[in-house]
């Protein structure tokens, strides 16, 4: 047994797999994939902006098909959803990113890899026909940095992705209460508590160790190997990004580079003037600062301050296809996903990453029919009504 059978007619949205994921992980990693920061208001809201979007749609108009490419950094996507970076994925299901990748290149869509991967970042470049990016972390130090930029540019990535809102780990209670740090520890008198947790899902933990058992990163290779899966905080700490580092790592990449973590429109501002050619609006899924605006909230503050003169995605809250599409008519150029793709990946595999994937893109198509739009290019304001009390930036 791989994992759910994602195929049954009650698999019917995102929320479907997260109830799959739920019931095959332990707590401590289904946790780790669902949980907020704080008391996850963020995390809530992220989703429940949507809610506050209405259509205006075009009625009497035949639409017989939709064309749902997009144009992102002169590359081409035939989906306006990109995989985004998604951490330790390999926790979820054996050899996750690889998996994920492949499915994403099927789908004609990019895949992200984040620095926090189990698997080699060759590997997953190997594994998809599509666009991959990669995510940048400076987990120890800028030399470690330069040997994994170089790698990626060898392997194939298109676009480096730098993350900037990670000065420390945000607080995820929930992820405190699974016992992952006691887990972690390997300490049997901190762990013996938390062990009923994995020992009741059997068919994770036989494919979990299978696949190597605890990972480490072998994308940040240090001194004496890879960098351990317990050193992540006390790294991210140590390695902080700042506006200076574009410059170096511009210089060190020589291609596209996009900056994920933007808030406000002063750092929008920033990013444009120093070179990005592209900025993801993400509050890292509500995982970092709780009580920060929803994505979509942002995002015409955004789009004013970089007055088109580069691309702005975003992500966070989505697990509709009409929450893309309304992203768009907003402004947005694409837009990433994350825990709707990991659901999907923990209920099983790459089966999973491809049912939500078609949940989402059905979606969409759906919702630009009921519309009477037949282009994503066509998508504006003029298809949604905003709450008046929202910040406007016209």
């Amino acid at each position: 047994m791989l994992g759910a059978d994602v195929s049954s007619p009650g698999v019917l949205n995102i929320d479907d797999l997260r109830s799959r994921a739920k019931n095959r992980l332990p707590a401590m990693v289904f946790n780790y994939i669902d949980s907020g920061a704080d008391r996850e208001q963020t995390l809530s809201q992220n989703c429940n902006a949507y809610n506050e979007i209405l259509f205006r749609p075009r009625c009497a108009v035949s639409v017989p098909s939709c064309d749902l490419g997009i144009s992102v950094l002169d590359q081409q996507f035939q989906l306006p959803f990109l995989l985004g970076p998604v951490g330790s994925s390999r926790m979820f299901y054996p050899q996750g990113e690889v998996v994920a990748a492949r499915e994403a290149g099927k789908a004609g869509t990019g895949y992200t890899l984040s620095t926090l991967s189990g698997c080699l970042l060759e590997d997953v470049k190997a594994a998809t026909n599509g666009p991959a990016w990669y995510q940048l972390y400076l987990l120890g130090g800028k030399e470690v940095a330069l040997k994994t930029i170089a790698r990626a540019k060898e392997a194939g990535f298109s676009a480096i992705v730098v993350t900037i809102d990670t000065p420390v780990s945000g607080l995820r209670e929930r992820d405190m209460r699974s016992g992952t740090q006691q887990l972690l520890s390997m300490n049997p008198l901190e762990m013996l508590p938390y062990i009923p947790q994995i020992l009741v899902k059997p068919f994770w933990m036989t494919q979990w160790l299978s696949d190597g058992g605890l990972m480490s990163f072998p994308n940040v290779q240090l001194d004496d190997g890879p960098m351990g899966y317990t050193a992540i905080g006390p790294a991210l700490e140590q390695s902080v990004v700042t506006w200076d580092d574009l410059q170096w790592i511009r210089e060190a990449w020589g291609g596209k580079i996009i900056v994920k973590g933007i808030h406000i429109g002063d750092d929008a501002k920033k990013a444009v003037e120093l070179g990005a050619d592209a900025i993801v609006i993400s509050n890292h899924g509500a995982r970092q600062l709780d009580s920060v605006a929803p994505t979509i909230r942002v995002l015409p503050e955004i789009l004013a301050a970089v007055d088109g003169k580069i691309d702005v995605l975003l992500d966070g809250g989505i697990r509709r296809g009409s929450d893309v599409v309304k992203a768009l008519c907003l402004g947005a150029k694409g837009v990433l996903i994350g825990r709707a793709y990991a659901y999907g990946l923990a209920a099983a595999g790459g089966k999973g990453v491809a049912r939500a994937i078609e949940i989402l893109q059905t979606d969409i198509v759906r919702t630009m029919k009921l519309l009477g739009c037949g282009s994503v290019a066509d998508l504006n304001k003029s298809y949604i009504q905003v709450p008046e009390s929202w910040e406007r930036f016209e």
